[in-house]
């Protein structure tokens, strides 16, 4: 039986560390990471081997030269975790294919990636606070994802 599963994209990131920790998290979960250049780092950069530690020859990377690259293979939604999101998380809805995309840390995404995106997702937070770490991020709408597609490791479909 093939596992429903979702994908993790990054647009431009800046933080080696923040990268290492979602390839750790993607490769935890047997999910695929796609990272969008330029990045704001080398992929040679001792953090990003810190943060992913052991795990990083485990993660399923794809690295693409730039955005229009990376929009060529996306074949399922597009759903994008943003600040300036209109669906709060526990209102959304995810299905198999879905490509979560975060932004760069220090900026977020352009205002053309924020308009292709099927679906903007923002994370509930308290008032008066801007943003939660882009891993923290991750791994809180990843885990939302493969709740509702029941696609969590050894889960029966």
């Amino acid at each position: 039986m093939i596992r429903p599963t979702i994908r993790i994209a990054m647009h431009e990131p800046d933080i080696a560390g923040n990268v290492g920790t979602i390839l750790r998290l993607a490769a935890c979960l047997d999910i695929a990471v796609d990272l969008i250049e330029p990045m704001g780092f080398a992929w040679s950069d001792r953090k990003l081997a810190r943060a992913g530690m052991d795990y990083l020859a485990d993660a399923q990377v794809a690295r693409h030269v730039d955005w229009a690259a990376f929009e060529r293979t996306v074949a399922g939604r597009i759903v994008l975790l943003t600040t300036r999101g209109a669906v709060r998380l526990d209102a959304a809805r995810f299905a198999p294919g879905d490509v979560l995309l975060f932004g760069a840390e220090s900026r977020g995404v352009p205002d053309h990636v924020h308009a292709r995106a099927d679906l903007a997702v923002t994370i509930p937070l308290v008032p008066g606070r801007r943003s939660l770490n882009v891993a923290v991020a991750a791994a809180i709408a990843t885990g939302e994802a493969l709740r509702q597609i029941k696609g969590w490791p050894g889960e029966a479909r």
